[in-house]
């Protein structure tokens, strides 16, 4: 079955990315205050494992909020970076290019934690799934790592430190502000896999 991935250049699509090959990784610029962090991370993922990269670029920030858009969160946010519908956006916008490559199933960059959120959650994943497939094409949504905490993904794929570090997590900036959710996810699982002390 031919893969394409939802490639963020985060360390959970990062890792996915080494441990399962897919041929193809799609990065989306929706218009995320990283966006170009985004790309040149996963650019260089998509050379150093020989996939095809292919980057969407469609700006959705009128429409966002968060940490993510540099607007303020709605009253309805879970948490500070929350863009509302942001996993089904990304997907739908990837799921195009990924019919046009050949590509019969998305893999996305879902963890355990991200359940935090509903579209985080196997319930979530289960349903774009059900209407991906339902639909001319019939691809097939995946989240590989859904059960799995981002520690245990990247200890699972084996990827090796070195490309690991190309991945960028920061929510707000094209370098990393370290005060954000992404950049503290990031100091967590590198002090849970003993590269940085706490």
């Amino acid at each position: 079955m031919k893969s394409a991935l939802l490639l963020s250049g985060g360390q959970d699509s990062t890792a996915i990315a080494y441990w399962l090959r897919p041929s193809i990784g799609i990065t989306v610029d929706y218009g995320q205050r990283p966006a170009e962090a985004e790309i040149r991370a996963s650019a260089q993922v998509c050379k150093e494992l020989g996939m095809q990269h292919v980057i969407v670029s469609i700006n959705c920030s009128q429409i966002g909020s968060g940490d993510l858009s540099g607007k303020p969160a709605l009253a309805v946010a879970p948490s500070s970076e929350w863009w509302p519908y942001r996993n089904q956006l990304v997907i739908t916008l990837a799921a195009t290019p990924a019919l046009a490559h050949g590509a019969e199933e998305l893999l996305i960059g879902t963890v355990s934690t991200d359940a935090s959120h509903t579209d985080g959650t196997q319930g979530f994943v289960d349903s774009i799934d059900q209407l991906l497939f339902m639909q001319e094409g019939a691809l097939h949504v995946r989240a590989p790592g859904i059960r799995m905490s981002s520690a245990e993904l990247i200890r699972h794929s084996g990827i090796p430190l070195d490309l690991l570090c190309w991945s960028h997590s920061c929510h707000r900036s094209n370098f990393a502000c370290g005060q954000c959710r992404g950049c503290l996810k990031h100091k967590n699982v590198m002090h849970e896999l003993g590269e940085i002390p706490y």
